[in-house]
This record gives C-alpha cells, structure tokens and sequence, in this order.
C-alpha cells in the first residue's frame, strides 16, 4: 500500500508543477524512481504492487536462516545479517537496502521487535540567570540564487536560562580564528558572557580529553585565559549533555535556512539575525512557555561585563608561520611571496611570521616584530609576488665585485682595461671569470702583473688565458731559481743525473690559447 500512497503522491505533485528534484526531496526517494513512478498509470502500479507480493525474492532461501536469527537476537541490526549472510552462507549478491527491506518486513510479519537500550534521562532543574552559554555548530546544502548549491556551515549560541539566541553563519568550514571571533561578536550581541561555556569535544577547541584531564588548543587556551570564562566540555559521543543547543541548530537548519535560496554570506547573515528577531527569539519556547526576548531582559543584567572586543587577530590565535625556502619566498594559500635576499639562511631556523592586515599579508621575523615584508594579498592560484627591492641589483653587485678585483692589482690602468673587455666578451659569466682573476692574484702573486701584461699584449681576453699565463711564468721563475742551486748537491744523493724536461716558449702557449 506504501508503494501505490507514493504513486499517486508523485502525481499529485507533478500535476501541480513540483520540479523531479523537488517531488524526490519532498517523497525521500530517488529521482529514478520518481521518474518510474510518472511512467506507470494507476492500473499498471497496481498490478506492478501485486507482483511484488508474490515474486520470487533474492533472500527468500534463507528467510528461516534469518528468521531464527531474529527470534534469537532480536537486536540484530540489517547490517550484521547482510554480514552473516556473506560469512555463514557464502551469499552477497545483495545490497543492503534490500536486506534492510527483508529484515524489517519479517519483523512486521513475525511481530520481532528490534529491542534497544534505551538512556535514562532526568528533568534538570533550570540553570541560574547568567550561569551558562552552549555553543554547537552545523552544517547545511541550501540552493542559490544562480540555480547551484552551496555547503554552509552555521555556529549558535544559546543562553541556557532564557533560550535567547545568536547564530553566525559561513561559507567556507570553521577555523579556531573564526570561532574566537564569533564569540566576541555574541557577547556584543547578548552585551556581556556567561559564568560557563557548553563545548563539544571538537578539535578547534580541544586537543584530547582523558578522565577530566584537557588539553586545549593554544588559541582557545589564550583566549579562555583572557575572557576568563569557565569550560564545561561534554563527554565524546554525549550530544545529548547539551540537548538546549542541539535543539536550537536543528532550528535553525529547518526553520530558517531549509528552502531558503543564497545570494551571499552577508546577506544571509543579515536575514539570519532578522528572523532571529521575528521567529527564532520570539516565538514562545515550548519548555519554559515564554518568549526568549522577555527572558532574557530580565537575564541580561546578570551577565558578566565583556571589555572591548578584542584583536585576536593579532595577539590571541598563535600567528601564521611559514619556512623560508632557499629562493627566498614563502608559500601561503597556494601562492609564492618574495622574502629580502638573505634572509634564507641553511644552518638557521627559517620561521617566519605571517598576519593579515586590511587585505595586506605581512611577514615578520618575529611576532609583532621586524617586518621583512608587506605584500598585497593574492586571491589566486600559483602566483609569485614580488617586491621589486627583493631581487639582487646585479649591476651594483658585479660594479662592487670588479673594484674589489681592481685593488688586488693595485687599480692599474691594465686590469681596468682587461676587465671592460672580460665584461664585453662575458656578460653572462662576468662573475665567474672574476672569481678566477682572484684565484690568480692569490695563488700567483709574482707572476700575475706580468701575466696581465701578456694577454693585454696578446689579446687574451679570458681569466683561463690569464690563469695559465700565470702559471707557466711561475714556473720559469722556478727553474730559474733551481739552476742557481750547485749541482754537486744533487750529484752527492744520486750517481746518475736525470735530464730537465724542456721548457716551451711562452709564444708556443700563447699561439694554443688563440691569441696573436
């Protein structure tokens, strides 16, 4: 009967011009089986009904396997059977909705109740005017105004005695920043805080909970510290030890957001407050029979005084860190932001410092401390931002390095000279040929001004050319000095004399290296 009820429910509501989407939320089924229903006219759903009732099913083999199962654990749930089914009959063609369709028609036929354990719950006297504040939060699918869908996600507050409430809605999931500013916009609401706060055991509060033992998060501790409130937070999987706020969410999801089309968060929290005003804290509360406005006037001179809002922006929640990278820029939400040049250091610790500031991203060496740099916020994707100051001035640093080699040659007009043409010849490997030019000048003291002289002459305009030059002096210079040394010396330690190796003429290395 179930089945024709909904048969002729789909075309009532397709004749008065529901939508299919609108027709399965409003039936709980399937679009499919909508569209299955409109196919079939009265006569065919009737005949298709009786059909069902004595068709062969997949489980009717082992209805009395199942059946027993029932009758000798009556708590057994859908779920298991299917498992049992799989484990001591080797079956699972079948998919759980069918078993849960079989296991509860049995228990209709048969009159197998599924037994539960049922909580013992205790009327609870009501809580002392400004005592306690209970915070939950929510989730929600709501249609825009575009014709998508949007995933909201709602945080409420509820005063414990007089049920007066606020709620704060987003787009995006809540973060410990984001709860810490809804506090302080609720207690602006409600113009002062409670004694006590009713949390869940939820990780942008609490780290872990163990035998009354917590440990909250760093941001919450501060900001607890600095409101001063007390934290009353429920036993894990225990929604019911705050039952007032449970209530208030399921409210707020299915009386106000349930059908109502978004635009954007801001309007929606607007109109959030309005009907908050009109329906939400209104409306006589069916527990304590009297509107939470009224309430709640007489319960606000009992709460406690909230001082000015607080910038935990800056100084509650622990700040932004991010590593420096060896290019010397910091990632942060998908995007590169440019460091000082140096600031990178491998044998230091490269934490920085992150805030945002009136839609500017500000690294700091330290919190509240030096700042390294100011960016302008980027609302993209893999971008580099760069301060222009942030790059290496090549041409004052190659200037720098240039006059520092001129001085190892006491700035004669030859280096200069020599270094404006190294400069001409390579642009791109200026540096690494004044590298070389130093390497000379240290390891070649004595011969490196001749060696200058040299490939001036010759128009060697390389620091390799200049480097062997310089080599191949020095060690002239040797030999000469060798065959100042008596010969006798070396007649006394050996009785042969070994023959020199001959020396080239520098014109011959002159002419390998390329030069005229």
């Amino acid at each position: 009967m179930l089945r024709l009820e909904k048969h002729v429910i789909v075309h009532q509501l397709k004749e008065e011009g529901f939508s299919i989407s609108a027709i399965s939320r409003k039936c709980e089924i399937s679009r499919n089986t909508v569209y299955s229903y409109l196919e079939k006219e009265f006569e065919e759903a009737v005949n298709w009904v009786s059909e069902l009732k004595t068709r062969k099913r997949k489980l009717d083999p082992y209805r009395e396997y199942i059946l027993n199962w029932l009758k000798e654990h009556p708590d057994l749930s859908a779920s298991q059977i299917a498992d049992w089914l799989e484990e001591r009959c080797s079956f699972k063609d079948v998919g759980e909705s069918t078993v849960r369709t079989y296991v509860r028609e049995l228990r209709e036929q048969y009159h197998i109740p599924k037994t539960t354990q049922y909580r013992v719950y205790e009327a609870v006297e009501e809580l002392p005017k400004g005592k306690q504040i209970q915070v939950d939060f929510g989730e929600i699918t709501v249609q825009t105004t575009q014709g998508g869908k949007a995933k909201l996600y709602v945080i409420a507050f509820v005063l414990s005695h007089s049920r007066y409430k606020y709620a704060e809605w987003q787009d995006r999931p809540f973060t410990t920043r984001d709860v810490l500013r809804c506090h302080e916009n609720a207690f602006e609401f409600y113009g002062g805080r409670s004694d006590e706060i009713v949390y869940d055991q939820d990780k942008l509060m609490s780290v872990s909970e163990n035998g009354g033992d917590v440990i909250y998060t760093e941001a919450f501790q501060s900001y607890k510290q600095q409101r001063g409130f007390n934290v009353y937070l429920c036993r894990a999987a225990d929604p019911e030890s705050k039952g007032k706020i449970e209530n208030v969410v399921k409210f707020i999801k299915r009386n106000f957001a349930k059908n109502r089309l978004f635009h954007q968060i801001d309007t929606w929290n607007e109109q959030c407050i309005a009907w908050l005003e009109r329906k939400g804290n209104f409306q006589v509360h069916n527990t304590i029979k009297k509107r939470p406005v009224a309430v709640f006037a007489v319960e606000k001179p009992h709460l406690r005084e909230v001082s000015s809002i607080l910038s935990f922006e800056s100084n509650l929640a622990p700040s932004i860190t991010r590593i420096v990278h060896k290019d010397n820029i910091i990632k942060y939400h998908s995007n590169r932001y440019s460091v000082p040049l140096g600031t990178y250091n491998p044998n230091e610790d490269n934490t920085v410092f992150l805030r945002l500031e009136n839609d500017q991203l500000i690294i700091e060496k330290s919190p509240q401390g030096e700042t390294l740099a100011v960016h302008q916020l980027s609302h993209g994707k893999g971008q580099l931002i760069k301060n222009r100051n942030h790059s290496r001035d090549r041409s004052k640093g190659i200037k720098e390095y240039m006059e520092t080699v001129q001085k190892s040659f006491h700035s004669t007009k030859e280096i200069k000279l020599f270094l404006d043409e190294l400069q001409k010849q390579y642009p791109r490997y200026i540096r690494d040929q004044l590298q070389i030019i130093q390497r000379v000048a240290r390891d070649y003291p004595a011969s490196s001004k001749s060696a200058l002289k040299v490939c001036i002459q010759k128009k060697l305009w390389s620091a390799n050319a200049l480097e062997d030059v310089a080599k191949h002096l020095e060690m002239i210079e040797n030999t000469h000095t060798l065959n100042e040394i008596e010969i006798s010396t070396f007649e006394r330690q050996s009785s042969s004399y070994y023959e020199k190796a001959a020396l080239r003429e520098l014109d011959s290395y002159i002419k390998m290296l390329g030069g005229v």
